[in-house]
């Protein structure tokens, strides 16, 4: 069982900039430290169940966190990847409803744990804090109905070309057409963002790769060709 550990004061916290806590006033920031709990987590952990009580919002320092619904089947569909500075589990707890989701550690991540009446009283007290959580809110659904649609009216060739894309977006390193993605997700992970089975996403990778579009290092994947993946996925369509 993971234990807490000495945390760094929000006010020196590296990650914060990138998170919405990076405009929040010195008297909470204070508050949020001497509340919340620091914790490493490993890699397969689980941070929540579906159907579970939440009781605060995770905030991740570093590493990277899916959130992902299990199928009558036993298939996961991936719903995000949260990385540095991104809350996790805060929809749930606003709405004072049960997880929708379960969250599991992807690569070895640090953590903090922010209880929920410390995190409601900021979201309460702080009008430009709730004004940036609302316009997450609103992001993260027009990026679900985003989801919605490209399942509904791309082929899975295109969704996995896009997958590729955004995964390039969030974690690729070098940049230009050419980009290695620095994430390790299995294959059946893959799968899981879009919403096949890893059998077609095994041979979808290796056409790919065929194509001159994208190279496979073991589990890593090398971008090629940003371009030709753009038009594949039919990203402006």
């Amino acid at each position: 069982m993971n234990k807490p550990e000495k945390s760094t004061p929000c006010e020196l916290c590296l990650s914060r900039k990138f998170s919405m806590f990076s405009e929040v006033g010195q008297e909470h920031l204070c508050n949020i430290t001497d509340s919340k709990n620091f914790i490493s987590h490993k890699k397969g952990q689980i941070l929540y169940y579906e159907n579970t009580k939440p009781l605060g919002v995770f905030c991740i320092n570093s590493g990277v966190v899916k959130i992902f619904k299990t199928a009558s089947n036993g298939k996961e569909q991936i719903i995000r990847l949260a990385q540095k500075g991104d809350f996790v589990g805060y929809t749930s707890m606003i709405a004072e409803e049960a997880y929708t989701t379960t969250a599991t550690i992807v690569e070895d991540a640090r953590i903090c744990f922010v209880p929920k009446e410390v995190f409601l009283k900021l979201l309460s007290e702080d009008n430009n804090f709730h004004r940036r959580l609302t316009r997450s809110l609103c992001h993260d659904l027009g990026m679900m109905e985003g989801q919605l649609t490209d399942a509904t009216q791309k082929s899975i060739r295109e969704r996995l070309a896009l997958a590729l894309l955004k995964l390039g977006d969030s974690y690729g390193v070098d940049g230009g057409d050419k980009q290695r993605l620095d994430i390790n997700l299995t294959r059946e992970e893959i799968a899981g963002i879009v919403g096949t089975a890893t059998e077609t996403v095994i041979r979808l990778l290796s056409e790919f790769k065929k194509d001159g579009l994208i190279d496979l290092q073991g589990k890593k994947i090398m971008l090629l060709n940003r371009t030709g993946l753009v038009r594949l996925s039919d990203f402006y369509g």
